[in-house]
This record gives C-alpha cells, structure tokens and sequence, in this order.
C-alpha cells in the first residue's frame, strides 16, 4: 500500500496553476493511483490567489492537504510559495518560479513586495528556483509556464514513467500539443 503523496501548486489567477493541476491529475489517475484535487480560486480571474491540491496514493480519504503535510509546493510566483509554506512538511520541497505578480495592494501603494523572497524560502526549506516564465517566454509563448512547472514535479516526484505524452496529446489543443511535450520535457530537465 502506497503512502499519500501531497503536491501544492499555487500561483496567481491566469497563470495555468488549475490546467497543470488537472493534468497531474489525469496522468496519476490513468496510472491507476487514486487521486483527490481540489482548488480554492476566490478572485482568481482578477490576478488573486490559486491554490490546486493534489494528493495520491493507494487509498486517499480526502482531497484536503493539511498544513505541515506537503511533500512539494510548486509555487508559480514566488510570494505564492511564501503565502504557502506553512503547508510544507518538515522534509519537504519547494519549486518556485522566480517571477513577481504585484498583488492589487502593493500596485496601489498600500502594501510593500518583499524583496528577498527566494533568501526567506531557502532558509525555511529545500528550494529550487526556476525561471520557467523566462523559458516560456524564449519558447515563444509565456503560457506553456505552467506546463514547464509540470515538468519538475514529474520529475521531482519520479513519476516520470507515466506516458505523460500521450496526457498532453489528449487534453491540450493540438495546435499547442509540440509546444507542451516540448515544455514539459523543459522542466523535468531542470530537475536533478
């Protein structure tokens, strides 16, 4: 019987954190793991806070990640990661894109970004920092950001014997299916 594995992703609204969150999903589930996600996205159409659980195992009661449970946090901006990190176990792992969303207080004035966010997480945890929206970008579309994520919890996790080519052949457009086999074998090679 295999022990609950416990992934956070979290972001920002827009950013792809739900899509790549599904995607896991479907590649563990079509593994024959029993798998719970849920999502909590209040104002995330407004540029506000994602969080998509992701928890996986033989027998998985409920879809909820408790604080101090995480195995990874994959943070797609990193004042998300710190937002979080209280959810992260003892011996857990945090992947963080090294990019700043201004929440709407900091662009109006009334709040300050901190500005040594990657320094605060290191001392907190393992954590590796990914410039995937860069790569995204140099890939020529900043929106495979969330599959280049993808890639290194794959990785992270060693779940990288699923066929997760065929996940993204099934679920994406197939405009854009090269594109997301490509950015996803991106962030996996990011991870030792």
């Amino acid at each position: 019987m295999m022990k609950t594995k416990n992934i956070l992703l979290v972001g920002v609204g827009g950013q792809g954190t739900i899509t790549a969150a599904k995607l896991l999903t479907t590649g563990l589930m079509e593994e024959g793991f029993d798998v719970k996600m849920s999502e909590i996205h209040g104002m995330s159409q407004r540029g506000g806070s994602v969080c998509s659980q992701v928890r996986y195992g033989s027998d998985v009661e409920s879809p909820v990640i408790e604080l101090g449970t995480a195995d990874v946090i994959v943070a797609f901006e990193k004042m998300e990661a710190m937002r979080y990190i209280d959810f992260l176990k003892p011996n857990g792992k945090v992947i963080v894109n090294d990019v700043e969303i201004w929440p709407m207080p900091v662009v109006i004035g009334k709040a300050q970004y901190h500005q040594d966010i990657i320094g605060e997480l290191k001392k907190l945890a393992t954590t590796k920092v990914i410039e995937a929206s860069k790569l995204a970008i140099e890939m020529g579309n900043e929106k495979v950001t969330n599959v280049i994520l993808l890639g290194t919890i794959i990785k992270s996790m060693g779940l990288d014997n699923i066929d997760w080519d065929s996940i993204i052949r099934n679920n994406v457009k197939p405009k854009f299916i090269d594109l997301n086999i490509e950015a996803m074998a991106k962030g996996m090679d990011l991870v030792s």
